[in-house]
C-alpha cells in the first residue's frame, strides 16, 4: 500500500485532479464522519441542482469549524455560492473535489479568492510508493493507483480511456463531434511531449485548425494534460515559442494513443520518461507550495533543454534521457543554456535510466531513482 503526500489541511480546500487519481480515497481517509455530498450519485446531484439552497439549510446547524465534504462539485457548480455563505457566515470548513475546471469556472471564481486553497491532486508519486518500482513499468502503465496496483493494468487503462470519452466528453456535451474528438485525441496522444504543431494535428485528425485549439482547451479543462511553455530569455530574439503538450500520466497517454498492447518503442519511451518526470516535478512543486512554473528551453537553431525552472536560489535545468548510458551529446542543450545564463546562475543536472551517478563535461548525472529521492528530499529545487 501507500501513503499520500498531501496532508490534511487546516482550512477549506478545493481538491482538483483527473478521475482515478485517488481524491475520494484521500478524502475518506482524512475526513471520516464528516457530512458527505457525493454528486456522482445522480439523485443527490439532481436534488441539489434543483435547489442549491438545501445545502445551506442542512449544513448551517453544524458547529463552527465542522468539515463538510462535496465530492465532484463540478456536477453542481451553483453550490459554490452556498459554500461561500457557509464559510463566511457559519465558519464551516469544506473539502471540495472536482475533475473538471470548465464547469467550476462558471460559478467558482468567488470561492477561489482566498476562501479555499486550490490544490491540484496527482497520480501516485515516487515518495508515496516508497521509491519501489518494478523496473520502468510506470512508463508503460503510468501511476494511477488502480493501474499501479493491478495485475492487469491494461484492462483498467482501456476502460479509463473509454470512460473519458463517454462520460467526460459525450455525457457532458463538451463537443458535438465525438468522432472527430476521438481522432484528435489519438493524434495528440501520439505527439505527447513534442512541440505542438496544431496545423499538423488538424490535418491528421481531419478537423479544422481552430477546432484543434478548442479540443486542446477541453483536455486542459478536464485535467487530462497541460502545456509546458518555452522559456523566453529577455535578451534572446530568436527562440522557439510554441509550447509542448504533456498528458498527465504515461499510462493514460498510451491508452488514448491506442499503444497499450505494445511495449514502448525507444522513441516513445523517451517522451514517456519525460512525461513521468514532469509529473513528479509538478506534484512536488504543488504539494510543497513552491509555485515555480516549469518550462522547457530551446534556442533559435533547435538546441533544447527538457525542463528549466527559476527557483529562489537560481535556475535549475534538467535534461532527461531514457538511456542507460549517458553520452556527451546529451549535454549540448545544457552547455548552451549555461553559456546563455552564466555558469554561476544555473545548476545543470542530467537524469537517466542508468544505475550510477556520474559526471560528464562538468554536468552531474543522476540515476532516475536517486534524482527522485533528492527531489522529494528537497535537494533539487532548493
Amino acid at each position: 500500500m501507500f501513503t499520500r503526500v498531501l496532508a490534511k489541511p487546516s482550512r477549506s480546500i478545493l481538491l482538483i485532479g483527473p478521475r482515478g487519481t485517488g481524491k475520494s480515497t484521500w478524502i475518506r481517509s482524512h475526513f471520516k464522519g464528516a457530512p458527505l455530498y457525493d454528486l456522482l450519485d445522480s439523485r443527490q446531484s439532481l436534488r441539489l441542482n434543483r435547489d442549491p439552497g438545501l445545502l445551506y439549510q442542512e449544513a448551517a446547524p453544524l458547529a463552527p469549524g465542522s468539515w463538510v465534504v462535496i465530492d465532484e462539485v463540478q456536477k453542481a457548480p451553483a453550490l459554490l455560492d452556498e459554500v461561500h455563505r457557509l464559510i463566511e457566515e457559519k465558519r464551516l470548513k469544506f473539502v471540495l473535489s472536482g475533475s473538471s475546471a470548465r464547469q467550476l469556472r462558471r460559478g467558482g471564481t468567488n470561492l477561489l479568492a482566498g476562501r479555499a486553497i486550490l490544490t491540484p491532486f496527482f497520480p501516485l508519486v515516487s515518495q508515496e510508493v516508497g521509491f519501489k518500482f518494478e523496473g520502468l513499468r510506470q512508463l508503460r502503465y503510468g501511476m494511477l493507483p488502480e493501474a499501479f496496483l493491478s495485475e492487469k493494468p491494461g484492462d483498467y487503462l482501456e476502460s479509463y480511456a473509454s470512460a473519458y470519452l463517454q462520460e467526460e466528453i459525450k455525457a457532458e456535451a463538451l463537443t458535438r463531434r465525438i468522432g472527430a474528438f476521438a481522432r484528435f485525441l489519438e493524434v495528440a496522444a501520439r505527439q505527447n511531449g513534442q512541440v505542438t504543431n496544431v496545423s499538423g494535428i488538424a490535418r491528421d485528425a481531419q478537423v479544422a485548425r481552430q477546432t484543434v485549439d478548442g479540443y486542446f482547451q477541453i483536455l486542459i479543462d478536464t485535467l487530462i494534460g497541460a502545456w509546458l511553455p518555452a522559456w523566453k530569455l529577455k535578451r534572446a530574439t530568436k527562440q522557439v515559442r510554441h509550447p509542448k503538450f504533456f498528458f498527465f500520466d504515461p499510462g493514460v497517454c498510451r491508452a488514448l494513443s491506442e499503444r497499450l498492447p505494445y511495449p514502448p518503442t525507444e522513441e516513445e519511451a523517451g517522451f514517456l520518461f519525460e512525461t513521468w518526470i514532469l509529473g513528479e516535478l509538478r506534484a512536488y512543486l504543488s504539494y510543497s507550495r513552491l509555485g515555480y512554473p516549469p518550462h522547457y528551453w530551446s534556442s533559435h537553431d533547435g538546441v533544447e533543454v527538457d525542463f528549466l525552472l527559476e527557483t529562489a536560489g537560481g535556475f535549475v535545468a534538467l535534461e532527461v534521457k531514457s538511456a542507460s548510458r549517458w553520452r556527451g551529446a546529451f549535454n549540448r542543450g545544457l552547455a548552451r543554456l549555461r553559456d546563455e545564463l552564466g555558469r554561476g546562475r544555473v545548476r545543470c543536472l542530467g537524469v537517466y535510466t542508468g544505475e550510477r551517478e556520474t559526471e560528464c563535461d562538468g554536468i552531474r548525472v543522476l540515476p532516475w531513482l536517486e534524482f527522485l529521492k533528492r527531489l522529494w528530499g528537497g535537494e533539487i529545487l532548493r
